[in-house]
């Protein structure tokens, strides 16, 4: 079986169709979306586009949906920046009613097994948090308590959008990188499991998507088009503020 792990969309819609044409190509079994499909530019565009792969996809909740619900019910959320929470509140009137029902009902694991990978769990974050922070530089002794327990040959997540594939304890642990709002190179990243572990990283074609963005009403389109497609940040500077920002056994 192959399985496409996609993760951190963000409402890129021209990144995520990319990424669905090198998964037809290769005849991809089941696709697990990992979370944070929204907030961003094309919400809808990227639902209705997922769920067009009918029962191959498997949908997995990550904090971006869980944020966008919260205001949708009223709750605003605390401790964000005004252009985040602004966009939030776009995201949110966007959306119809069938389609919040939807993301009330993925659940934040997803549990698959293959007999040439081994038992795989899917997260956002990590097994226990769709918002806790590490990258491939946090200690692993700081990561050992989160990781052991899971119950799993291989953890796959996302959420810090910077791809990485490495070990913890006898747990393989792999971040599929962001389709939609990578750090570092430009392109949309993903995962690719059976008969191995592949990271993959798909490019297209960034003016077209930075204009198709810009042209959308998401509050700061034009920032998004820049530093999500164009120029996205570079990794060594998020890998710093990760670091800063890292409390894995919070």
């Amino acid at each position: 079986m192959r399985i496409a792990a996609l993760y951190d969309i963000h409402g890129n819609l021209p990144a995520l169709e990319a990424v669905l044409a090198a998964i037809d190509d290769e005849a991809v079994d089941e696709v697990v979306v990992g979370g944070d499909v929204l907030p961003g530019p094309m919400p809808t565009g990227c639902l209705a586009c997922l769920r067009s792969l009918g029962r191959r996809v498997r949908f997995l909740r990550g904090n971006g949906e869980r944020e966008v619900l919260a205001v949708r019910d009223g709750r605003e959320p605390t401790g964000l920046p005004a252009g985040v929470v602004e966009g939030l509140r776009w995201v949110a009137d966007q959306l119809s009613p069938g389609e919040a029902d939807l993301l009330r009902s993925w659940p934040a694991t997803v549990r698959l097994d293959d007999k040439r990978v081994g038992r795989v769990l899917f997260c956002h974050a990590t097994p226990e948090s769709d918002s806790q922070i590490f990258t491939r530089r946090t200690p692993e002794a700081s990561l050992r308590a989160l990781f052991e327990g899971a119950d799993a040959d291989v953890v796959a997540c996302g959420h810090t959008h910077m791809s990485f594939d490495r070990a913890v304890g006898s747990v393989r642990v792999v971040n599929a990188g962001s389709v939609g709002m990578p750090f570092g190179e430009p392109g949309a990243s993903w995962l690719r499991l059976g008969p191995g572990v592949e990271l993959r990283r798909t490019p297209y074609d960034l003016r077209d998507a930075a204009e198709r963005i810009r042209a959308t009403d998401f509050p700061g389109a034009a920032d998004f088009a820049d530093s999500a497609v164009l120029h996205p940040r570079p990794e060594e500077a998020m890998l710093e503020a990760f670091e800063r920002a890292a409390d894995p056994g919070s």
